[in-house]
């Protein structure tokens, strides 16, 4: 099973019950590691010290831990902590809320002087906004700029656009969202309602509700049903009636006894959920309990860092899992970045209090007159909002020293004045020498943090090039193994072999096609097939050429597929395409169209040749978006299996892909065959994946390459089974 990397909407319900137990908590000091994590030292009356931590890159998570599991604070803030430290110091918490169903918690606190909320976006790329009480955003760690919301400095902070609230929703409102679906029940729960595909699953359990039954044939009684579950979970949450648990699963080793039961293996933290989930208790997970859900949650996300089984074996021997040195060398080069607007930023202000400094002495005689008219006043006892009329009246009058005044701060017992392009602030009580002194100690002090943060980037640079370093080394181990070759120095490596290694190295080059349906022909020709309406027009418009096939079934509902004869930065020649590729182009072509959708394990297609597509529809026919109009001969290919092949590929590239069976299977380490069946298109692909875990030593490798979502998405869509072989 996947391991769990970030809060669910649930979880985020259930999680915010707890933290508002301690509204009135003061808040001590505020801490930013890295770029992503936020800790948050409270002191509450009863529970004494807190520590909240909220981290929103990955994973994605908001939960209070044990002070003795608090990160060491870094040696040098950054801006952010400092500024949240400027406004949060000594602060009340006076709230903590979830926006609406969604993975957005804010935490309110409350000062004498300003009030600050901090909101944490849990989705996406994750993000830290800070809000005053007009919610103006002071400061973000992510600036964010869509058609739809800003998030960036001195922009009003929006929400996301609203969705469907199930905390909120009553019976009725359930049940007319449910009708809103043209999916099966499961997927209308985790999409519709905004459940997720766990909670969904986990609902429709609850409810005794068919996954994967027709929205369209699904009965009043199933939406009852299915609402009681969610209103029975509902009010566990909103009473604080949690009974949380962390979920585990054994870890498969390399043992030549195999003397080990499944009580006796490894195991691997895998989910956290606030109550018990009968859906992790179908699958065999191992549950344990705990006192509360900010207690669970610490201690999952504890062990899915610091945990050192891996899965292929338990801390001695092979089955090591490759450290993600890409993600961690972003990190640095986020970080460096960062240091790099700060130092650029220090040595502005620097500038600016030399600056400041030089104009006092440049006016000289005005700003000694000012300092002196107001000294003078004070010791005739005259109130500062008198002297600032007064230098108002003079103003107005066209007294230069009076014009130079822009603000008078009895409180600070200070005078603004405005000389040239600065405002410079200046204390009544010294001499324009000792303001000026003031400024320059100011510029050597900034300079100084200028220093400072120079030698921490030199610091993170020498951390870059060390992790850079780690990783040349590991690759080159990782060569080393694959280079290793069998007894008579033949360096092919067999299906058999790549299945029972420990550690398979992953190689990885994207191409612009698979973000289409695709896969390669047995000779070698690219086939791609559109995902929706627009895809097929982008296909049909932009990528086929000259030479290339077009191909379609004769079921209406089926994707547009391209056979390319040559790549898209290739001429267009005339290419002899071989029947054989033909064939697997329209098998392509049958198994992700309605056909399989039908339940049917055969249908037609045809192939012509582009200048016989058109968007142009005859007189008095329409064509829907993604359709088009096909004139001339056609060549057939009649009663074509519906049925395809998922498998896993070892080299060149390391991935999952997906098709007609007979190409898939020639160049994969192993595969899966599929025909229509009774089980969802996620339910499949889940099944898919754990018999992938089960054939490779190297799980790890599996969950890296084939997931369950990327297994997904060459399945075709509707209702599939595994075929038996």
């Amino acid at each position: 099973m996947e391991q769990k990397r970030a809060l669910t909407s649930v979880d985020c319900a259930a999680l915010v019950r707890e933290l508002r137990s301690y509204r009135g908590a003061k808040l001590d000091k505020a801490y930013l590691y890295e770029d992503d994590l936020v800790r948050l030292k409270l002191r509450d009356f009863d529970a004494g010290r807190l520590e909240l931590l909220a981290e929103v890159r990955d994973p994605k998570r908001v939960h209070l831990v044990d002070p003795e599991r608090v990160p060491d604070a870094p040696g040098r803030p950054p801006n952010f902590a400092m500024m949240l430290r400027n406004r949060l110091s000594g602060a009340d918490l006076v709230d903590v809320r979830q926006f609406e169903f969604d993975r957005i918690i804010s935490v309110e606190f409350e000062r004498d002087d300003e009030n600050t909320t901090l909101v944490f976006e849990l989705f996406g790329d994750g993000n830290v906004a800070v809000l005053d009480p007009e919610r103006e955003v002071v400061s973000s760690l992510d600036t964010v700029r869509l058609k739809s919301r800003t998030v960036a400095p001195g922009s009003t902070y929006d929400f996301p656009d609203s969705r469907f609230d199930p905390l909120e929703a009553d019976q009725e409102a359930f049940a007319r969202r449910m009708d809103q679906s043209d999916s099966d029940i499961v997927r209308t729960v985790a999409t519709q309602l905004n459940f997720g595909g766990l909670w969904a699953e986990e609902l429709c359990r609850r409810a005794g509700v068919e996954m994967v039954k027709d929205i369209a044939a699904a009965e009043r009684e199933e939406y009852d049903a299915l609402y009681d579950a969610w209103d029975r979970l509902r009010a566990r949450i909103k009473e604080g009636d949690l009974d949380p648990r962390v979920y585990t699963e054994a870890v498969e080793i390399e043992d030549d006894s195999n003397d080990d039961t499944d009580e006796d293996a490894p195991r691997r933290v895998v989910d956290v959920t606030p109550v018990p989930m009968e859906e992790h208790e179908a699958e065999g997970l191992h549950a344990e309990a705990f006192d509360d859900f900010n207690e669970a949650l610490a201690d999952y996300f504890h062990r899915l860092e610091h945990e050192s089984v891996g899965e292929g074996g338990g801390g001695g021997g092979g089955g090591r899992d490759r450290p993600d040195f890409e993600s961690e060398i972003a990190k640095h080069e986020r970080i460096i970045e960062q240091q790099e607007t700060a130092i650029e930023e220090f040595e502005e202000q620097a500038e600016q209090e030399r600056e400041k400094a030089e104009l006092l002495y440049a006016n000289y005689d005005l700003v000694d007159d000012v300092l002196s008219t107001v000294r003078a006043a004070r010791e005739e006892d005259r109130s500062w909002d008198a002297i600032e009329e007064r230098f108002a009246e003079g103003a107005e009058q066209g007294i230069p020293a009076a014009e130079a005044v822009v603000g008078v701060d009895g409180a600070e017992g200070t005078v603004t004045l405005a000389l040239d392009d600065h405002e410079v602030t200046v204390e009544v009580a010294d001499g324009v020498e000792k303001n000026a002194d003031r400024l320059y100690t100011e510029a050597k002090r900034i300079a100084e943090k200028k220093e400072g943060a120079l030698a921490a980037i030199e610091d993170t640079r020498e951390d870059l090039e060390a992790v850079k370093q780690r990783r040349e080394e590991w690759t080159a181990r990782d060569e080393e193994e694959v280079d290793d070759g069998d007894e008579d120095g033949d360096d092919e490596t067999s299906d058999e072999e790549w299945l029972q290694r420990s550690s398979i190295p992953i190689r990885s080059d994207e191409q612009w096609y698979e973000r289409f349906r695709w896969f390669h022909t047995s000779d070698g020709f690219l086939v791609i097939g559109g995902r929706n309406a627009d895809q097929n027009e982008e296909l049909v418009k932009k990528y086929m050429d000259r030479g290339d096939l077009f191909f379609h079934t004769q079921a209406h509902g089926g994707p547009v597929t391209i056979l390319k004869a040559t790549g898209p930065s290739e001429a267009a020649t005339d290419i002899d395409i071989p029947q054989r590729s033909k064939a697997e182009a329209a098998q392509f072509a049958v198994a992700y169209s309605s056909v399989w959708k039908d339940g049917r394990f055969a249908g037609d297609a045809y192939v012509v040749d582009p200048d016989q597509v058109s968007k142009t529809p005859e007189s008095g026919e329409y064509l829907e978006k993604g359709g088009f109009a096909v004139r001339g001969d056609r060549t057939y290919f009649e009663d074509v299996e519906a049925e395809v092949a998922v498998g896993i590929q070892v080299e060149p590239e390391s991935r999952v892909v997906g098709g007609p069976p007979d190409p898939i299977e020639e160049r994969t380490v192993t595969s899966v065959r599929l025909e229509p069946g009774q089980y969802a298109q996620n339910d499949i692909a889940k099944m898919v994946y754990r018999q992938f875990r089960e054939r490779f030593a190297d799980q790890s490798f599996v969950r890296k390459v084939a997931s369950a979502d990327r297994v997904q998405e060459f399945c075709p869509p509707g209702g599939s089974t595994i075929v038996d072989e």
